[in-house]
């Protein structure tokens, strides 16, 4: 009896009807016409509505994230710093930026609310949105497939209330696509947002140091810590943060043994670094560079060197008309149009036209 095999595993059947169906042909006199009538609407004469895969392969659960296969968590984080492993991470924009983080293998991609600076061309990190932030974190999602993504909350998205600091990092993740968010400083009412989010089951990076979203308060920026830096520090860890940008010139980083320390400007005993992405490649003059040049920053690259002699050449070139030369020129006209078109050209009376055309077509051969 095929049909009753079908309908005791995937419809559920009454006990009567299950203990029918060990008597054998008769059990489907037992059912009634009402049930038959149900059971084809819902679909019951295909197989199309019953798994094809075994329960186990429905049902088994998550299978285990390796860096292979999937983005770097919070657990490879935790098994670097377990191991003495530094961590590394690197802020990035755009989807360019977050290409080339991805491809170097790095730990943590921060869209960091310095894009306001480097990208905006703000003296500050203060006038940059959410909405404008959401647009950067949108563009790194699509360009890094290997880095845990770390998404600033920017100034004004989170101090006011608890409600809309957890509104704003929600934001992050599902329209963003970052993976945690990180919030700047440590005093009590940041603790306080914090912890409504981490309660809400975001992952969430401290920020303690030299802290931009307040140079209203601290006149400039100027860093912050110092022997003092293990207070808002210890704040952070009682909360549970996975880890904890510092650019503290005190040792706040080794006070803090429960959570990843990663440093800018904050020395070498951290658990890791981080630096601007145009900072280390030396891409360009923005007004941090102008205003206050980070003495802490290495510039791996000179990007900014190599982008200005490459507009300057290309400017000349154009100029004096060797850009583009035969082989920038890959399209071409057949013969056939091109003497239409010549001849079109004189029954218009454009013979100069007509000529200086001709005359083109040659010097590309």
């Amino acid at each position: 009896m095929i049909i009753p095999s079908i309908l005791s595993r995937g419809v559920g059947a009454s006990s009567s009807f299950s203990r029918n169906l060990a008597v054998g042909a008769s059990t489907t006199t037992t059912i009634s016409n009402g049930f038959w009538r149900w059971w084809w609407g819902m679909g019951g004469g295909s197989r199309m509505w019953m798994s094809n895969l075994p329960e186990d392969a429905v049902y088994g659960g998550p299978k285990e994230q390796t860096l292979s296969s999937g983005r770097t968590t919070l657990n490879h984080l935790r098994q670097k710093y377990y191991r003495g492993q530094p961590i590394t991470m690197v802020t990035a924009y755009d989807y360019p930026s977050a290409v080339h983080v991805d491809n170097a293998g790095i730990d943590i991609c921060l869209v960091g609310d310095s894009a306001s600076m480097v990208v905006h061309g703000h003296d500050t990190t203060l006038p940059i949105t959410l909405d404008e932030m959401l647009v950067h974190c949108r563009a790194v999602f699509r360009g890094a497939q290997r880095p845990l993504l770390v998404g600033d909350l920017p100034f004004g998205s989170y101090e006011t209330d608890n409600t809309k600091a957890v509104d704003s990092a929600v934001r992050l993740l599902k329209e963003g696509g970052m993976d945690a968010i990180k919030l700047e400083g440590g005093a009590p009412s940041r603790i306080t947002a914090a912890r409504a989010i981490v309660d809400t089951g975001i992952a969430v990076m401290g920020h303690v140091g030299l802290t931009p979203q307040a140079i209203s308060v601290l006149g400039g920026f100027r860093p912050q810590g110092g022997g003092d830096g293990s207070r808002p520090a210890r704040g952070w860890m009682l909360l549970s943060c996975f880890g904890m940008r510092t650019r503290s010139s005190g040792g706040c980083h080794n006070r803090c043994p429960s959570i990843p320390t990663i440093g800018i400007g904050a020395g070498p005993f951290c658990s890791g670094q981080v630096l601007v992405y145009h900072d280390l490649l030396g891409m360009m003059q923005h007004p941090h560079h102008a205003k206050v040049t980070p003495k802490f920053c290495k510039q791996f690259g000179h990007v900014g060197e190599a982008i200005n002699r490459a507009l300057l050449e290309y400017k000349e070139e154009v100029e004096n008309k060797t850009f583009p030369s035969v082989v920038h020129s890959p399209y071409k006209i057949s013969s056939n149009d091109m003497d239409e078109f010549l001849i079109e050209l004189e029954k218009r009376g454009l013979s100069a036209a007509s000529s200086a055309a001709a005359a083109a077509v040659d010097d590309l051969k």
